[in-house]
Order: structure tokens, then C-alpha cells, then sequence
């Protein structure tokens, strides 16, 4: 047989070579890939950071009743009016006042035995929040915007009006805890740690909520003197994962 009838044949040979070879690189790849990904170690860590709130933050609610919808409108923008004002006599800033819901309710009347309930009034309740930065005055403004129109004192609660700079002071806490872990477990059980090939992170820690509601006896203010309200202490809280390549 002539060298030129066994070219065709050393030349299939030759691709079926080279299609193995990338065979075997793109498993033994894969298989290297796998293990870099597949042989890693997690260790969590945590850090704390405790700080006094700087700011109060409440939500109160005007609340006016009457037999139309203007007239209950136009009361309620008076004792609004009225609230307003009087914040800003005791120094809080425009950007610390908004309204955060307005709503008209229809006030029905239903028969006794049945039938059509007829509409006999409307109310308006109009919720604000407001943020106070001087907290020595809370107590005081608590009782002066009853006084003022606010029907009810829903809620309030004490936190930190910029958590950034806590937060980062927390999440290097949590990091040198999570650091810490790994050089021991390293040593421990022998294993050399490589690159870090995953880092999660959950922050935490949020305001003191202390609740209450004042209702109006029909004159305003909350009798006596304003409330007590500890401000007490809040705590920010951060935990992380990281994963290390094991070598």
C-alpha cells in the first residue's frame, strides 16, 4: 500500500488526538476548578458598637370630625396650622415636619333593622412625623403639640441620625472577630488558608421603640406635666461571613 493511501488515515488520526487532548484539558480543568471552589471554610464574626440616640422621632395624628367634607378639611389644615407653628417655636426645622398620611373617612349611620346606611358626617386624620434633635425638650413638646391640635401621640422612639460611622466601627469589629476565628482553626487543625473567595454581611440593632397614645379630653394637653422618656441606650450590630480558599 502506498504512503499516499495511509495519508487520510494518519490524518483522522491526528484529530482524534487532538479532540482528545481538549477533552482531557477541559475535564482536568473543570476538576481543578471544582476543587478550588468545592475546598473552602466559612467563619462568622460579630461586632457591637453602643451609643446614645441623638434624635426622637414621633408620629402624632390630627383627627377632626364635622357634618361635610370642607368643614372637616378646613378645621383640620387650622389645627395642622396650629401644630406646625407651634414645632417651629421650639426650633425644629422644616426638613423635621412632614406629613406622612391624609385621609377622609366617610361616617356612616346604619338602620337598626336593616337597609341603607345613610352617610352622616366625615372625618379627616391627617399623621405627621416629626424628628427632635434637642431630646431634653421631648417631654415638653410631647405635651405642647396635644395642646396645640394633635389628637393622639401614636408612637415615638429614640435613634441614631447617622448610623454610618457606627456601623463601619461595628462591621471592623465583626471582620478582626471573623480574622481571629480563621487564624485559629488554621493553626488547629493544620490547614493553610488561601484567598478569600466569599464575604457576606448583616447589619442589625435598631431604635428603642417606647409606645404610647394620648387621647384629648376636648381642650388639649395631657394633664400635668409632659411624660418621662429615658432615652436609654442603642446598639448597632453587625455580623459578616467570610469563606477562605482552602490550598
Amino acid at each position: 500500500m502506498s504512503l499516499s493511501m495511509h495519508k487520510p488515515l494518519i490524518w483522522s488520526g491526528t484529530i482524534v488526538l487532538i479532540i482528545l487532548a481538549i477533552f482531557l484539558l477541559t475535564i482536568t480543568n473543570r476538576v481543578v476548578n471544582t476543587a478550588t471552589t468545592t475546598n473552602t471554610v466559612s467563619f462568622s464574626g460579630e461586632g457591637k458598637v453602643v451609643a446614645k440616640p441623638d434624635i426622637a422621632k414621633v408620629s402624632l395624628s390630627i383627627v377632626t370630625d364635622a357634618l361635610t367634607s370642607k368643614t372637616a378639611q378646613d378645621e383640620n389644615s387650622k389645627k395642622s396650622k396650629a401644630v406646625t407653628d407651634y414645632l417651629k417655636k421650639q426650633n425644629i426645622d422644616d426638613k423635621d415636619i412632614k406629613t406622612t398620611g391624609y385621609n377622609i373617612y366617610p361616617q356612616y349611620k346604619y338602620p337598626q333593622y336593616g337597609g341603607q346606611p345613610t352617610v352622616t358626617g366625615y372625618q379627616v386624620n391627617q399623621s405627621m412625623e416629626v424628628r427632635i434633635r434637642d431630646l431634653d425638650k421631648v417631654s415638653d413638646i410631647l405635651d405642647g403639640v396635644v395642646s396645640a391640635g394633635a389628637n393622639q401621640v401614636n408612637q415615638f422612639g429614640f435613634e441614631i441620625d447617622d448610623p454610618e460611622e457606627l456601623q463601619a466601627e461595628a462591621r471592623k469589629k465583626a471582620i478582626d472577630d471573623a480574622k481571629k476565628k480563621a487564624d485559629e482553626l488554621e493553626d488547629e487543625l493544620g490547614i493553610d488558608l488561601g484567598k478569600i473567595v466569599n464575604f457576606s454581611e448583616n447589619t442589625g440593632g435598631y431604635p428603642i421603640p417606647i409606645y404610647m397614645k394620648a387621647e384629648i379630653n376636648g381642650r388639649g394637653g395631657m394633664g400635668g406635666d409632659g411624660p418621662t422618656v429615658p432615652t436609654g441606650e442603642n446598639e448597632i450590630v453587625v455580623n459578616v461571613t467570610i469563606t477562605y480558599q482552602i490550598k
